[in-house]
Formats: C-alpha cells, structure tokens, sequence
C-alpha cells in the first residue's frame, strides 16, 4: 500500500512526525544527582528526638558545644572496672565467652586478659600520653575510647599518632606502624576516628582535664593533640559504622556511662564539625 496515498496513513504520519519534533524541542530532562559518597547520609536514630534533640538543626561550633553539653553528662567506670566492662562491650557475638580485639580482629577469651604476651589490655585509643591523664577517672576510662587489644599490638601501637603507611605489624595483618604513627586495619579505621573525634568533643578543658583536640600532624608527643585529622575524617568515611560498633554504643549507653558517642549515630556531623 502506498502511506502517502492513503488518508489514514497519512494523518498518522503527520501525528508522528510532529511527536518527533516536539521531543526534539522539549529540555533535556534533568540528570540525576551523583551519588553522595560514603558516609555522607544523615542518619536518623531513636535518639534524634529526644537524646540529640538540643544538636538537631546545628552545624559548626554551635553543634561542637551542643553536642559537648550532652554527652557530658555520664556515669564513670574505674580503671579496675574497665576490665568486665570491656567483656560486655567488646563482646564477640558469635562467642559469648570471648572478647574481639581492636587491631587483630581476634576472638580471645574473655579471662585471658593481663599484661603477658597473648593476653589482651586495654588499649587508650586517644593515648593517654597526649594530654598527660593517665587512668584518672573520666579521659582515662572512659569506656568510648578504651578497646581490648593483644599486649604485643598495644605496645607497638603505644602514644603513636594514626596515620597511613609504614611497615606491616607482625602478627596484626592490615596494620602497619612507622616511627611516629600507626594505620589500623580497614575494618576498624572508622572505628579509631569516631572514637579520636568523641573524645575531643567530650573533653574540652572546662571540667578540670586537658582540651582535647585533633590535629593535622603526627608526633604530638604530650601536648592534648592526635592525629592526622584529615586522615580520620577519611577514615570516618570509608568505615561507616557497623553493627558490631552500634551495638557497643548501645551497651555503654545503656549499661555503664549512659552518654553516646554521637559519631557512631551521626558519623556525618564530623564533616559538619570540622
């Protein structure tokens, strides 16, 4: 059948033709934004409401010292009282009888901790050499930064700021540790930088302890500082919170100090603080 030739045909042609030209004309539709990058997201808690509700809307300093009045208010534990208290938050979930360490990743007997070679102890992830609070009551034990580690780990780790590179440790695969720094295994580089950025929010000189503050450079030596900042910023957003450290927020909250690392709920008001 010749189209041209045919009215029906030739009216579905022109309806066509003018569809098409009408597209051509039309704006482009608008793409899709980028996706955000990992850790970016708001997350919305239990808490946001009523534990966080004074930090909602705030960014900045005005956040910083919202969320230093709130968490603030804690209960304390001894530093002869860490030990259990690790045992519960520290917890392996698939061996009740068993704690995981920090740097390894190793399930180890709960009773097996002490200052031998295979034992775990307790590791002050903000190390207590910077800002000079040794185990005092409060910086020293407090439970959001004070992880069960293997004795040989701590002690290579010992006052070391973090950083990347270096050479691998024996015995912890993933971690490497260099003359004045220490990189953590990828599964727990979240985890050190919420626990660094808690404690400078939480202790800021007013309460009788040292300011706390992370900086930008490594061999902070005694001076309140940790750092690399902007490797922990990194590292708070390649390692979003896990279910493992959820849970030990959960515990300490509701067991011991009740008071939250905000950073493990909201790991974005990092980039929001600093």
């Amino acid at each position: 059948m010749d189209s041209t030739r045919h009215p029906r045909a030739r009216r579905a042609l022109v309806a066509l033709a003018a569809a098409t030209a009408l597209a051509a004309t039309a704006a482009p539709a608008t793409a899709a934004p980028d996706a955000a990058p990992t850790g970016s997201h708001a997350a919305v808690t239990a808490y946001d409401d009523t534990y966080y509700q004074d930090a909602e809307g705030k960014t900045g300093t005005a956040l910083e010292n919202a969320l230093h009045t709130i968490i603030s208010h804690q209960d304390t534990v001894t530093y002869d009282q860490v030990w259990a208290a690790l045992q519960d938050t520290d917890e392996d979930p698939a061996h009740p009888g068993n704690v995981i360490l920090l740097y390894t990743g190793r399930s180890q007997s709960k009773a097996e901790h002490g200052g031998d070679v295979g034992d775990w102890n307790r590791e002050h992830v903000w190390a207590k050499s910077h800002g000079d609070f040794g185990t005092a009551t409060g910086p020293g034990t407090d439970l959001h930064h004070l992880r069960p580690a293997d004795v040989t780990v701590n002690d290579v780790r010992g006052n070391k700021d973090f950083d990347e590179g270096g050479s691998a440790v024996s015995g912890a695969p993933g971690n490497y540790s260099d003359s004045d720094s220490f990189e953590p295994r990828d599964a727990v580089k979240g985890d050190v930088a919420r626990m660094i950025l808690y404690m400078a929010v939480r202790y800021d000189g007013g309460d009788g302890f040292p300011d706390l503050e992370p900086d930008d450079k490594v061999d902070n030596g005694s001076a309140p500082n940790i750092g690399r900042l902007s490797v922990l910023l990194k590292w708070n957003d390649q390692d979003p919170p896990d279910a493992f450290e959820e849970h030990r927020n959960d515990v300490i909250y509701e067991q011991y100090q009740h008071n939250r690392n905000p950073f493990v709920d909201h790991p974005e008001w990092a980039d929001q603080i600093w």
